[in-house]
């Protein structure tokens, strides 16, 4: 279960991520919610995942599904351009992160 959190409080890094885009210099009240909700959710998840996941490991896991998550939804979104080099990186990003489970 810890690591369940752990992947989903990744996904919720993502999301404060793509609102901290859209905050614009804290003028636009319903970004700011969804950043603080999810920055809360996210860091929440965290913290109770590594009650039982060792800190460099969940970390790096955590960090690694908000990046590909942030990447991935930017890419559908249109706010980045779609590359198949980036896509081929982020599948190595989660098969990094399938890795330090299977390793730990």
């Amino acid at each position: 279960m810890p690591w369940v959190i752990l992947v989903c409080s990744g996904m919720f890094e993502a999301i404060w991520a793509m609102a901290l885009n859209r905050i614009d210099g804290l003028s636009r009240p319903v970004p700011i919610l969804v950043f603080l909700a999810a920055l809360t959710v996210s860091m929440g998840g965290l913290g109770w995942a590594l009650r039982s996941v060792p800190v460099g490991t969940g970390y790096a896991v955590w960090v690694g599904v908000g990046a590909a998550t942030t990447v991935t939804w930017a890419m559908l979104s249109g706010v980045e351009t779609f590359s198949a080099v980036k896509v081929m990186l982020i599948v190595g990003i989660i098969a990094c992160v399938i890795g330090l489970k299977v390793a730990s």
